[in-house]
C-alpha cells in the first residue's frame, strides 16, 4: 500500500525517478514478505492485485494531476490575441539590404533600417555582405547574396 501511496506523489512531486525506485522497492519487498511470511497462494494474490491495481492508480493520478492547480489549464488561441508567426514579414520581400552576422545558414541581417532573423537556402554568406529577401516561409525570411 506504502509502495502505490508513493507512485501517486511520484505523479505530483517530480523527483526524477528516485520516488519511483523507492516505491518499487517497497513494492518488491512487500511482496517477499507475503510470499516468505504468510503464503505462496497469498503472494500469488498480492502480485496479481498489484498488476491489476497499479495501472487503474496510475490513470487515475494522471487524471487528478489534469484537474489539479499543479497542471498548466490555460489554453492559447487566437481570440486571446496569441499568434505563433511573426505578422508582416510578407514586407520584406524583394528588399535588399546588408548581413550584419555571417549567416551559415541562419543569421541576423539590416532590411529596411531593422534588424531581422534571416536564413539562407543553405549558403555561407560572410557579414556586410549586400542580400536580397527571396522569399518569405512561415517565420523564415529567406535571403541571397546580391552584386551590389
Amino acid at each position: 500500500m506504502i509502495g502505490i501511496l508513493v507512485i501517486i506523489v511520484e505523479i505530483f512531486i517530480p523527483s526524477f525517478g528516485l520516488l519511483t525506485v523507492i516505491a518499487l522497492s517497497v513494492l518488491f519487498y512487500s511482496l517477499y514478505l507475503v510470499f516468505t511470511t504468510i503464503s505462496t497462494t497469498a503472494g500469488m494474490i498480492f502480485t496479481g492485485l498489484d498488476i491489476a491495481l497499479l495501472p487503474v492508480l496510475i490513470i487515475f493520478g494522471m487524471k487528478i494531476l489534469a484537474r489539479s492547480p499543479l497542471s498548466l489549464n490555460r489554453e492559447l488561441s487566437k481570440q486571446d490575441g496569441v499568434v505563433s508567426q511573426r505578422q508582416g514579414l510578407e514586407t520584406y520581400l524583394h528588399m535588399k539590404g546588408k548581413s550584419v552576422t555571417d549567416l551559415r545558414p541562419a543569421g541576423m541581417a539590416q532590411i529596411n533600417s531593422q534588424r531581422v532573423d534571416v536564413v539562407t537556402d543553405g549558403e555561407y554568406i560572410d557579414a556586410d555582405t549586400p542580400i536580397a529577401v527571396t522569399g518569405v516561409k512561415g517565420n523564415q525570411i529567406i535571403v541571397e547574396k546580391t552584386l551590389i
